[in-house]
């Protein structure tokens, strides 16, 4: 009987262990379950049903989907709340997991799937605001008729799906973190969008410029870090006459000495995240209709950030890529119009230093009164831990994102500012899409944007009318030159934002004599544009690369557009090499760098996979520039937290100031020069090139420095691809980087039968077990696009699309 027990309680015990997750060990009894585990994620190619017909209750009518042998869902509704529901659904089936993660992120609740690994980051997410926008954003969103159909529609067919799962058939990484999906509901779709304004407008340099400002004082910080740059080519053309009267800016105030903080945000985006997008007149293109083309620049991840989807029903019939659990189509086009966006850098979120009146921070001082802080609790449910209370603090500028020091944060937090983002505010950019979806003309897309708030965009748009157009769109507050450059008195309200930028006065051209337009996350306008929106965009190179070649360009193709997002010229090499070689004294050199000098003399400033130069350059440039500056600016020298000066004004300090007091380094007793950090930074590109790959030789190409990955959105090993053999980088048109790049190239080609062409690093399933997964990788490594099918109805024959599925009520 004894050792009957011992057995039965050994047995339950292993029952036990092997059916629960212990920290970040998954349950491995139900993980490897050969009736519910992984191997049911297993997908064979000719499984999928070509012919099947599924009753799916909130279904109102029969809803036809035929999918292509890319898996991309065609959907045919007879109204737009079925086209809604199917969209939810079919989305559902294909990425259940990573459209719910996502939320899960954004809400600040991943302790409660993963852990008390993830307490900060929640801590972190819910105190930047970002529940707080999602929520304001929801209530415009249901108030309207439209996009509360959409939302509850939308919702109602993810809900259809999840409702179908059985502990078999539950996505992968379901299974591997041992949790459930939760019902859908419209403020997840909010979720969604208020993370992606925080991946595209969530940094910024207030406090950097602050300290700076306040070590070497307005005159200096205005010479290294000045409004405009030298190098320039907004994506508004400079003397593009304006056809609005503007309103004035706000007043000035007295000048506000920040106090120095030491840190800035530690969880901040990545700065490299950028996109393209470019259009060129009927006049410029071979078949006398415009195209255009656009990849926007993220990190690059598996499942892809990106899905494809047809939708159709009565005024609308539009093809292109949405974010998972978004409805709509984000970037697309429908017979007679095509759009895309890429990030504008306008300063939308500032800081503002406040005061309190005591320890108990209740009260703090404006307005020459004190006013009531309000005080939020948010639950955080932690696993497998008792749930934590954190009281955030809000003021009418927003959030305090850190309002006592405290590890781990403390190294790089802002301690009592309040925070004051566009992504707070209330806007309905779902009803933006919706109307996109359905634009037949200019003034359908001019109406559509009027309901866009963040992350501020600049759309870019084409017709079969032939009109080309850009607008940098969203929401802009209405700012006094460079207010929000450095930190704000949050005492005084004549700091406050003072109202926004009439929508119809953001900065836009239309058909403009050049035949194009384009944009490349650069300065939205020239100094002629009466508004502030930022003194600081992205480097000019790739936008200025971009235009050099489009104003080239004669009889234009889809295939010209495809090979200029290919480009992998480097404009800064282009400049800077040239001074930097001649900087470098040959009798200085060894053995090893006189190889390389001569490898870098005959380089093309080409980003190819093969290139050795481009190895060399990035590292020697970006040292050398390192050690102009690293002694002065770098925050582990100076104790607060600095940036660097821009690249234009390091440039030119490179190029034509040799005698610049900036270029010594005030840690070293000998005065050094320009020539012999730039020998310095070459031999240390040398020895770091040579350590990583050996002696100089093929291997250095840049495609094994560079080593692109594509990663599962959880780092899974063996859920990615490593090592993706591709050029470009930062800086560059095809700004594949080491983790970020195009995660979504089009080009569409207006005219009497529309034709696009596209491609993204992964596939349309989200499941690792499926032949879908990353199937369209190697196409996008190689720099070539698909022909993306548009059908016209759903009866019409097409070779590439054998599938027909029928959805009905149930």
């Amino acid at each position: 009987m004894i050792k009957a027990l011992l057995a039965l309680a050994v047995t339950l015990t292993l029952v036990w262990t092997l059916n629960t997750k212990h920290g970040d060990v998954p349950p491995f009894g139900k993980l490897l379950s050969p009736y519910r585990g992984f191997w049911q994620n297993a997908e064979a190619r000719q499984a999928f049903p070509t012919q099947q017909t599924l009753a799916l209750p909130g279904l109102q009518k029969q809803v036809t989907v035929r999918y292509d042998d890319r898996r991309v869902p065609h959907v045919f509704a007879q109204n737009d709340a079925d086209l809604y529901f199917a969209q939810g659904y079919l989305t559902a089936r294909d990425r259940l997991w990573q459209m719910e993660f996502q939320t899960h992120v954004a809400a600040g609740r991943l302790a409660e799937i993963v852990g008390p690994a993830r307490l900060e980051t929640d801590r972190f997410f819910r105190r930047m605001g970002l529940p707080f926008g999602a929520a304001n954003s929801l209530k415009v969103m249901m108030a309207d008729p439209t996009t509360r159909t959409v939302l509850t529609a939308y919702s109602a067919g993810v809900n259809a799906y999840i409702d179908q799962l059985t502990p078999a058939t539950l996505p992968f990484e379901y299974k591997l973190l041992d949790y459930q999906p939760e019902p859908w509901q419209p403020l997840k779709c909010a979720l969604l969008l208020k993370f992606m304004a925080w991946d595209l407008s969530g940094r910024t340099d207030d406090l950097r410029m602050s300290n700076i400002q306040g070590k070497y004082g307005p005159a200096v910080t205005q010479d290294l870090f000045p409004d405009y740059p030298t190098r320039e080519d907004p994506i508004v053309p400079v003397g593009t006459p304006l056809d609005f009267q503007p309103l004035p800016a706000p007043p000035v105030p007295k000048s506000f000495a920040t106090a120095q903080v030491a840190h800035q945000l530690r969880t901040e985006p990545d700065a490299e995240l950028g996109s393209n997008n470019f259009a060129v007149s009927g006049a410029k293109s071979a078949s006398g209709y415009p195209l255009l083309a656009n990849d926007p620049h993220l990190q690059l991840n598996l499942p892809s950030i990106w899905y494809q989807i047809q939708l159709n029903a009565p005024g609308v019939n539009v093809y292109g890529v949405t974010i998972p659990g978004a409805p709509t189509v984000i970037i697309g086009f429908n017979e007679n119009t095509a759009w895309g966006v890429t990030n504008v850098a306008a300063d939308v979120l500032d800081f503002y230093q406040l005061k309190f009146k005591d320890k108990t921070q209740r009260e703090y001082w404006h307005a020459g009164r004190w006013k009531p802080v309000r005080r939020v609790v948010e639950h955080i449910k932690v696993r497998n831990q008792p749930d934590r209370l954190d009281t955030v603090l809000y003021t009418h500028h927003g959030p305090v994102v850190y309002d006592k020091p405290e590890k781990p944060f403390i190294a790089q937090t802002p301690i009592a500012h309040a925070m004051r983002w566009t992504a707070h505010d209330g806007a309905n950019e779902v009803l933006a899409f919706y109307q996109l979806n359905r634009a037949r003309a200019y003034p359908d897309y001019t109406a559509a944007l009027a309901h866009y708030g963040s992350p501020a965009q600049n759309f870019i748009f084409a017709d079969n009318q032939k009109d080309i157009a850009i607008w940098p769109n969203g929401r802009f507050p209405l700012k006094w030159r460079n207010q929000g450059k450095f930190i704000l008195d949050g005492t005084d309200p004549a700091y406050d934002w003072q109202g926004w930028i009439p929508a119809a006065h953001n900065p836009h051209v239309k058909n403009p004599a050049r035949g194009f337009v384009s944009s490349a996350n650069q300065f939205s306008a020239g100094p002629d544009y009466p508004y502030y929106l930022n003194w600081n965009y992205a480097n000019y190179e790739r936008g200025h690369r971009i235009n050099q070649r489009l104003g080239a360009m004669r009889q234009v193709t889809p295939d010209s557009l495809r090979q200029l997002q290919n480009d992998v010229l480097d404009l800064n090499a282009q400049l800077m090499l040239p001074k930097m070689l001649a900087l470098v004294a040959a009798p200085a050199l060894g053995s090893a760098e006189a190889k390389v000098l001569a490898e870098m003399r005959r380089w093309p400033h080409q980003y190819t996979a093969d290139a050795i130069g481009a190895s060399v350059f990035n590292l020697w440039y970006n040292d050398f520039v390192k050690r102009i500056w690293e002694d002065d600016f770098g925050s582990k020298v100076t104790g607060v937290e600095m940036r660097y000066p821009p690249r234009d004004r390091t440039n030119n300090l490179i190029l034509n100031e040799p005698n610049s007091p900036w270029i010594d380094d005030r840690r070293t007793p000998a005065k050094e020069t320009l020539p012999q950090l730039a020998l310095q930074s070459l031999r240390f590109a040398t020895d770091s090139l040579t350590r990583k790959l050996g002696p100089f030789g093929p291997k250095w190409r840049w495609a094994n420095q560079k080593s692109t990955d594509v990663l599962h959105l959880l780092q899974l090993p063996g859920f990615g691809q490593l090592d993706v053999d591709c050029g470009g980088g930062a800086g560059i048109v095809n700004a594949t980087s080491e983790r970020n790049g195009p995660s979504w190239r089009m080009v569409v080609a207006l005219g009497p039968r529309v034709q696009a062409y596209g491609v993204y690093p992964g596939g349309q399933s989200g499941n690792p077990g499926s032949p879908f997964y990353n199937n369209l990788l190697e196409t996008w490594r190689v720099g070539q696009l698909d022909e993306l099918v548009f059908l016209r109805s759903a009866q019409e024959q097409h070779p590439r699309v054998p599938t027909a599925w029928t959805l009905q009520g149930k």
